[in-house]
């Protein structure tokens, strides 16, 4: 069942797996936020456990950094694994100004400047979108526990050190919420392979002000987004 990149058995991963970037985020979910977790794959030392929440089996692993890493993780998960849900959680930098640090956005949708799923779609413009019925289950959630949340584009960047800032000015009036590195690879291989995929984020910076949250801000921020998931998935 082994595939280059993750060593877990058969029907060890739940069908809904979470996704950090870092995957010693992914040990501290497991430890933190599900009962009775096993750690089930670690090849590169990148850690994936199965656990349960409430009741439910939920997976978490990390994905890495950038479009290519998460692009190969959710294929072997999707295609090996039967797994039918992946959520990315991570952080972001907001590019508006009534997207304030510490808030939590829901990737609606995630524009580009990667070529991964032109190369997809024979070279055509493909709208990499959430699946509707993971995210409305998140904003339903949201609007329950009266947590607030903004939901609608982000740009997944190529790039962490671009060279040319003065497209942060274009993000913001096209309307795009933050920046970020994995969202629009997620969607186009959960497309591509039949699948469900959704990102929710929190907000660790301001690409416009400079403001960044602390370590222990962005631990604590971080359990609100991720205790918002987790109960939209029961």
């Amino acid at each position: 069942m082994a595939t280059p990149h993750i060593e877990a058995k058969e029907n060890e991963f739940a069908k809904t797996v979470l996704m950090p970037g870092d995957p010693l985020r992914a040990k501290f979910i497991a430890e933190n936020f599900l009962d009775d977790a096993k750690c089930i794959t670690r090849v590169r030392n990148m850690f994936g456990y199965t656990g349960t929440y409430k009741g439910k089996p939920i997976s978490v692993m990390g994905s890495g950094m950038g479009i290519p890493s998460i692009s190969i993780y959710a294929t072997e998960l999707y295609n090996e694994y039967g797994v039918e849900n992946i959520i990315r959680i991570g952080s972001c930098g907001a590019v508006r100004d009534d997207i304030k640090v510490r808030d939590v956005i829901v990737g609606m949708t995630a524009s580009t400047d990667s070529n991964v799923n032109r190369q997809r779609f024979n070279n055509m413009d493909f709208a990499a979108s959430a699946d509707f019925s993971l995210l409305q289950k998140v904003v339903n959630t949201a609007e329950k526990i009266n947590k607030k949340v903004h939901v609608g584009n982000v740009f997944t960047a190529d790039l962490f050190y671009t060279p040319q800032p003065e497209m942060f000015k274009k993000m913001e009036d096209m309307g795009i919420l933050a920046v970020e590195m994995e969202a629009a690879g997620l969607y186009g291989v959960a497309a591509e392979l039949g699948k469900k995929a959704l990102a929710v984020f929190t907000v660790s910076d301001h690409i416009k002000t400079g403001e960044q949250t602390s370590a222990d801000e962005r631990e604590n921020t971080f359990k609100d987004m991720m205790e918002l998931t987790l109960e939209s998935i029961l």
